[in-house]
């Protein structure tokens, strides 16, 4: 884990914690930040955060913080833009916390993300994922029925920007109990959000 930028600063154990049920499971996704495509002779796995993403992946991190859930188990895709989205953001937020690493999230399908989640070990109540698109989004449109309950997940559809943090309930009791239609989107930031000059532009990935 990169140092904080300010050595003075105290970086506190975790991300906070918040009201949550012991009927319930909450899922984290955060999509990696915006990447760098100027390097055409790097491979997917390895391109780093451009300028924009590394601001998007901060003011995400003390935003993810600042929300208030303590995330259990905090597991990212390897790809280095995922990898570098969730140290800068944690460095932001002035945390420290351990990443697990897990290769199947990389470019993984919502199928394969269902699957990596039903295998968590119980009691963990509280897991976050730092992956990519296609597959997180389309985890949300797998977990969350269309049905109006959930209204944000019509923004989902619009769009599910780089950087984009989502929470979601489960109602199920054990991880291995995960279905489709099982979920709640109840909370959903973007970069846009918190900072319009993070906006979108002509390269979204």
């Amino acid at each position: 884990m990169a140092q904080a930028a300010n050595p003075s600063r105290t970086r506190e154990p975790g991300w906070r914690t918040t009201h949550e049920t012991s009927l319930m499971k909450l899922l984290g996704l955060f999509r990696h930040a915006k990447s760098d495509w100027h390097d055409a002779t790097a491979r997917d796995f390895d391109r780093p955060l451009n300028d924009r993403g590394r601001k998007g992946a901060a003011i995400m991190g003390r935003h993810i913080d600042s929300h208030g859930v303590k995330w259990q188990r905090v597991i990212s895709s390897p790809a280095v833009r995922a990898a570098q989205t969730i140290e800068q953001a944690a460095e932001a937020a002035g945390k420290t916390i351990p990443i697990e690493w897990d290769r199947r999230i990389y470019l993984a399908s919502s199928v394969t993300l269902a699957d990596l989640l039903r295998e968590i070990a119980e009691p963990t109540s509280r897991v976050l994922l730092i992956g990519h698109n296609p597959g997180l989004e389309d985890l949300i449109f797998d977990l969350v029925p269309d049905d109006g309950s959930s209204p944000l997940r019509e923004q989902v559809e619009e769009k599910f920007p780089t950087a984009t943090y989502a929470v979601l309930e489960l109602d199920i009791a054990k991880w291995a109990e995960l279905d489709d239609g099982c979920a709640r989107l109840v909370h959903m930031m973007r970069p846009r959000d918190l900072d319009p000059a993070l906006g979108p532009s002509l390269i979204e990935d």
